[in-house]
Parts: C-alpha cells; sequence; structure tokens
C-alpha cells in the first residue's frame, strides 16, 4: 500500500468531505458550514489551540481568504488556505503554501504576532491582515480602503464578532474512567480522553 502526502492525504480528505456535504443536499446549500470546514478543523484546531488563537477566528479568515480552497491564488500572489502572500509565507517557515497544515501553520503564527501587536484588537488585526501592518501604521488605524472594511464585516460576520481577540490559555474538561472531572489545558489530553 502506498502512502499519501500529506498534501495528497488532505485532499482525498477535503474530497471525501466535499461529496459528504453534496449528498446533504438543500441543507448544506443553506447552512451556515462549509462542506470543508470539517476536514481542515483537526489541522485548524491545532495549530489554534497550539498558539492559543480562537479557533473560530481562524475558520472566518479561511472561509472568506479563500472559501477553504488550498489551490487558492489571488490576483496579488498570495496562496492556499490562509492566503500568504510569499514573503510572509516564507517569513513564517512555510515551504509550500499550499500545504493545508504549513499554510495554516504558518498563517496562524502570523496571526499570532498580529495580534501582539495590535494588542487583540480585531478590526485592527483583520485590517493588518488583509491589507498589511504598513497600512495600518500609515493611517492610524483602519485604512479607507473599501476592500478592507469589507473583509473585516466578512470575518466577524462569519464566527467571530468579537472587539478584542481571547488569547487565554483553554480549559478543557472531561471525566475520567473513574466519573471524577479532570480540568486541563492540554488538547492532546482532552482529545485523547474525549475519544473514548
Amino acid at each position: 500500500m502506498t502512502a499519501l502526502t500529506p498534501m495528497k492525504r488532505w485532499y482525498a480528505l477535503g474530497a471525501a468531505a466535499l461529496l459528504c456535504g453534496l449528498a446533504a443536499g438543500p441543507a448544506v446549500a443553506a447552512g451556515a458550514d462549509h462542506p470543508l470546514k470539517k476536514a481542515y478543523d483537526p489541522l485548524v484546531s491545532a495549530a489554534a489551540y497550539r498558539h492559543r488563537i480562537p479557533v473560530e477566528l481562524v475558520h472566518s479568515i479561511i472561509k472568506v481568504e479563500s472559501n477553504y480552497n488550498a489551490n487558492a491564488v489571488s490576483s496579488k500572489g498570495a496562496t492556499g488556505l490562509m492566503q500568504l502572500m510569499p514573503d510572509t509565507a516564507r517569513a513564517y517557515g512555510v515551504v509550500d503554501p499550499f500545504d493545508p497544515a504549513q499554510n495554516i501553520e504558518g498563517g496562524v503564527r502570523y496571526l499570532k504576532d498580529l495580534i501582539k501587536l495590535f494588542d487583540r484588537q480585531t478590526n485592527k488585526v483583520l485590517a493588518a491582515y488583509n491589507a498589511g501592518q504598513e497600512a495600518i501604521k500609515k493611517y492610524g488605524g483602519i485604512p479607507p480602503y473599501r476592500e478592507t472594511r469589507n473583509y473585516i464585516q466578512r470575518v466577524m460576520a462569519g464566527g467571530y464578532n468579537k472587539p478584542l481577540i481571547t488569547t487565554r490559555t483553554p480549559i478543557y474538561r472531561y471525566y475520567d474512567d473513574s466519573g471524577k472531572l479532570v480540568l486541563t489545558n492540554d488538547y492532546n489530553l482532552y482529545l485523547s480522553k474525549k475519544a473514548r
């Protein structure tokens, strides 16, 4: 049996999720979630929890940036799920921007730096992600670009409508085999216990 490369494995997973979504019919067409959201959620969740970024924010950015198309290329040269510009991708160690795992990891790390730089203010972080940090500095806030203002509204309407981005460590809860409540900040431990 031939092992799939990470990229082929995610394409296969994405195709399966898309087929499942299409098979669902009108509920998917009218529903809030994109059929590929579930396919990419393990990568998004792992990167988001690792860097303490809200999962909903990352999903909303991906939805607006690429509509979950790992092969997306913008007219300005941004690539992949999180639409990383070539310089940004290189700066965050992304060798293959079309590889979903690398693209999401690089995008989340970049987002984390923007959150620090702009004091967790959602609108400024999103404006910097869309228009670049220099545009925020140049205008002393949100630049007067229609595209950027629309981008902020679309991302916030898509699942993260909070003025500040929460970056605290999340606490997960599960019950152990004896029925005792366990609180942990270890997401992998939580997942392993929850799966039982």
